[in-house]
């Protein structure tokens, strides 16, 4: 009986490491024809301003090994085959025993690998693996329902803007690449997750009361046609989309760091694998120095 052999892929060189890139041209966005190749080829063109975002914080890896078209996963916990140059961090669970093996990236080799093993999109922890328990970033997920129109979204947004501001947050805006945009704001880390967390709510929570056009009502089915903003990624173990991620739709948009002055204009999926060269190209990363609080 013969054996069948698996057959090797390229060979790409990734900032001095060899990574693999395996059955290039498996289709990833069906509907679009964007292959492996193509997903690998986006990551290695946004490598460098996306794991300067990545960098020190717990992953999430979303992972479509077959495409969006079929079912994906969520991968907390690093594969075992994963190469020993990949940084792995131990995080304790709350509320359970033991600690989930997360991947940290350090480096554009490490991005590029995931990217090769069907990883789409990319969450961070809001806390860095240096201090688990205080958040460096806080964040409201504006959720708008499809009634709303982008016009209404993007006051909200800047109204939001306004709202961190008065609360004493430098705010600043990602279009999710989803349905709606992240206002985020940087901190010094000297607080915990659970005081953060209830300054962020009280903030939607007056934004709510004082605008009809917004709830921070948990069940779906109670908030009618208004916009949720979303609080609870503010909590230990909680993640947000990392900047310049692919997204598993159709399109393959991204998400996208906005100047501010960008918000009158800008759509949620309005930049993603097709544009995002020529956008790095024409400005400055939005976000160049949000970590450095």
């Amino acid at each position: 009986m013969s054996r069948r052999c698996a057959v090797p892929g390229e060979q790409l060189d990734v900032a001095g490491r060899t990574v693999e890139l395996s059955k290039a041209d498996k289709v990833l966005y069906p509907g679009d024809g964007y292959t492996k190749r193509d997903v690998v080829d986006y990551y290695r063109s946004v490598a460098r301003l996306m794991v300067a975002h990545m960098r020190g914080k717990p992953l999430t890896l979303r992972r479509f090994p077959d495409g969006i078209g079929e079912e994906g996963f969520f991968q907390k916990e690093a594969s075992d085959h994963f190469p020993d140059w990949i940084r792995v961090v131990p995080v304790p669970q709350r509320g359970a025993e033991g600690s989930v093996h997360h991947v940290v990236v350090e480096e554009e080799a490490a991005l590029v690998y995931l990217a090769n093993q069907g990883c789409l999109e990319f969450h961070i922890g809001l806390s860095t693996v240096d201090d688990l328990d205080r958040p460096v970033l806080a964040v409201v997920d504006l959720d708008p329902p499809g009634s709303t129109g982008i016009a209404e979204l993007r006051s909200i947004t800047e109204d939001m803007c306004e709202r961190f501001r008065s609360a004493g947050l430098e705010p600043a805006v990602q279009a999710t690449g989803g349905k709606g945009f992240h206002v985020v704001a940087p901190l010094a880390g000297g607080s915990g997750f659970d005081e953060v967390r209830a300054r962020v709510r009280d903030l939607a929570d007056r934004a709510a009361r004082e605008d009809h056009r917004l709830t921070t009502e948990q069940r779906k089915e109670k908030r009618g046609e208004r916009v949720f903003l979303d609080t609870n990624r503010n909590a230990y173990g909680q993640t947000m989309i990392a900047p310049y991620s692919l997204r598993a739709r159709a399109g393959a948009p991204a998400a996208t760091p906005l100047d501010l002055d960008e918000i009158g204009r800008a759509t949620p999926q309005r930049y993603g694998l097709a544009n995002m060269a020529r956008r790095m190209a024409q400005k400055d990363d939005p976000w160049r120095a949000l970590d450095r609080v």
